[in-house]
């Protein structure tokens, strides 16, 4: 009797069974029933069945372990080809779509380096090199990895600037929260979904524009601004250039000192009105995030952080929407480890500056 791929036993497992078919084959020449011989050895009658099989067709040498199976192996050598191979994506190897299963990778296996392996096979060997089931990162087509290098070194150009002249590094950006709450998982009977009740008729929102801001030698601080929109005709729904400004100029009184701010492209940061006024203050300096890189803006996981919280409720008013994103936003104010995991996140450190 063989196991495929060696079956994952021991040589006293392989021993242990073994004795058992040999039981079996001597009960098999007395002639009992493949039921009763199944109920005193304590095994599947499947197993029975397919053992006097094996014992007619080659006696009691038909019953004995022939050893592990020689099952194909992948050197270190191998592998490499074949992540360089998986490195290239699964639309480069025929796929629709750029997902890589088990199924797939046995598959390229057998293209690449000619080695049929089971899927069982094919996890424990991604394993054990360090590969892992994972959820992709969505980036937008139009982002410039080149240019995301560059700027990566203008904005760490900007904190050095901020450190050498005693500023904080501010990162800005805003969000908007709903009255429909984003869903997550949440135990529940089989095959009964859990129902959530939302408002299906409010189009009430509210915006927040939120600052981090970070310095070497002091705690990290969180300063924001919310915006609930008017359901007026013509009423405004978005920051204007005058409440960045405005929001701006408290953080300068509440940090006290030069700031310098990191933000996005938004047409409103690039209105001239806010340009101007950069000019004639210095205690204000502005710095570019690429585009389509908000992996490099710390506030992107804070807002993380915060629709964790509102995950699954009920808003019943847009006073409890208020109140719920008031609350998580004052709770990660009082926790500055918070909004320092939420620069790590990034990448991105920020050095003291060097002595003269």
């Amino acid at each position: 009797m063989r196991y495929p791929e060696g079956g994952g036993l021991t040589a006293e497992r392989r021993a242990f069974r073994e004795g058992i078919r040999l039981l079996a084959g001597e009960r098999f020449a007395a002639g009992q029933k493949t039921a009763v011989i199944a109920k005193e050895l304590r095994v599947s009658v499947r197993s029975v069945e397919r053992w006097r099989r094996a014992w007619r067709e080659g006696g009691m040498d038909g019953l004995r372990s022939t050893g592990p199976a020689n099952s194909p192996t992948i050197t270190d050598e191998q592998f490499a080809v074949l992540e360089a191979e998986l490195g290239k994506g699964p639309s480069a190897h025929g796929f629709e779509d750029e997902r890589w299963t088990l199924a797939r990778v046995q598959t390229l296996l057998r293209r690449s380096l000619r080695v049929s392996l089971s899927v069982a096979t094919v996890w424990r060997l991604l394993k054990r090199h360090g590969w892992s089931w994972q959820a992709p990162a969505r980036r937008a087509l139009e982002r410039d990895e080149h240019a995301v290098e560059v700027e990566e070194g203008g904005v760490a150009a900007g904190k050095s600037l901020a450190a050498a002249s005693g500023a904080w590094i501010v990162f800005e950006d805003e969000a908007g929260f709903s009255m429909t709450p984003p869903v997550a998982r949440t135990w529940g009977r089989r095959g009964h979904t859990p129902v959530i009740r939302v408002r299906g008729r409010s189009r009430r929102r509210i915006s927040v524009a939120a600052l981090c801001c970070y310095k070497p030698g002091e705690k990290s601080r969180l300063i924001y601004r919310p915006r609930t929109h008017l359901l007026l005709k013509g009423a405004r729904k978005s920051f204007s250039w005058q409440d960045y400004r405005d929001l701006l100029v408290r953080a300068h009184i509440q940090l006290g000192g030069p700031i310098v701010v990191a933000w996005d492209n938004l047409n409103t940061h690039l209105a001239a009105g806010l340009k101007r006024y950069e000019a004639e203050h210095e205690w204000l300096t502005t710095v570019r995030l690429p585009a389509y890189a908000p992996d490099l803006n710390p506030v992107e996981a804070l807002w993380s952080l915060v629709r964790r919280v509102m995950a699954n409720t009920a808003f019943g008013t847009p006073d409890d929407l208020d109140r719920i994103v008031r609350r998580e936003l004052r709770r990660i104010q009082l926790q500055p480890r918070l909004i320092d995991g939420c620069l790590t996140a990034t990448h991105l450190t920020i050095t003291p500056p060097m002595p003269p």
